[in-house]
């Protein structure tokens, strides 16, 4: 007598979750979402450089600058909203970023349990070698320096909305000058192979474009590398006072 395991099946069967939690799910998904994620980091730490060299101009500058941060989006959103909208994006893209390296890092350990007897370091270049130390390094940095700088509770001279005396007080200090710079060369590292992997991710590669591709990358991570290196280069060296 056959037995009717139709009803067992189906109530063995997991439901399906809503399908961007299923993509996400998915190898590509985790890929993706890292590329996206990466492109918000990009643009913030662009837009970032951009309004610290404001440095360079004064402290006038630089502290209207801190305190249109908090200002733009008025009236029409109440006083600092929109910035609090773009920390919370921002910090939830960090959130799926570092959540989807770590998950693409087990699935590639799981695929290969066993390392290489014979690694070939000659192909693998240091940026990629190191990626995974970077990110460790850049989510170190990030505590500190919003404890430096935004919460000042690790800088002992810190006075809310005097941003360029803060920038001042705090590269003063050499270790901490040296920490800045040490974690911006981990960072540009970060961001060359982070933009090359990016475009190989979306789909943006060719023969063709590789090397423009590349030079891209790498005049990126340059530009930002040697801007951020630049502030306590230039308080260290009383260029900035």
């Amino acid at each position: 007598m056959a037995v009717d395991t139709t009803t067992d099946t189906a109530a063995a069967k997991p439901p399906r979750a809503a399908w961007p939690v299923e993509f996400y799910r998915s190898q590509l998904g985790k890929k993706i979402v890292m590329a996206v994620t990466g492109i918000i980091g990009f643009g913030f730490i662009l837009g970032h450089l951009v309004g610290n060299l404001k440095l360079y101009l004064g402290a006038e500058h630089i502290n209207e600058y801190g305190e249109w941060l908090r200002d733009v989006g008025e009236p029409a959103l109440p006083h600092t909203a929109l910035l609090w909208i773009a920390r919370t994006v921002l910090v939830g893209a960090i959130v799926l970023h570092v959540h989807a390296a770590y998950a693409l890092t087990r699935i590639n350990h799981t695929a290969r349990p066993t390392k290489y007897a014979d690694r070939d370091y000659i192909a693998a270049n240091y940026a990629s070698r190191t990626m995974r130390w970077g990110g460790v390094i850049i989510l170190l940095f990030i505590a500190w320096h919003l404890a430096d700088l935004t919460w000042g509770t690790a800088n002992p001279d810190f006075h809310r909305g005097e941003v360029y005396s803060n920038i001042i007080a705090s590269f003063e200090r050499p270790a901490v000058a040296a920490l800045y710079i040490v974690a911006n060369l981990a960072l540009g590292l970060h961001l060359f192979h982070g933009l090359w992997s990016m475009f190989q991710t979306l789909g943006w590669s060719h023969d063709r474009f590789d090397p423009w591709r590349r030079n891209f990358a790498l005049a990126f991570a340059f530009v930002v590398t040697v801007g951020n290196v630049s502030f306590p280069i230039a308080v260290l060296t009383g260029a900035v006072s």
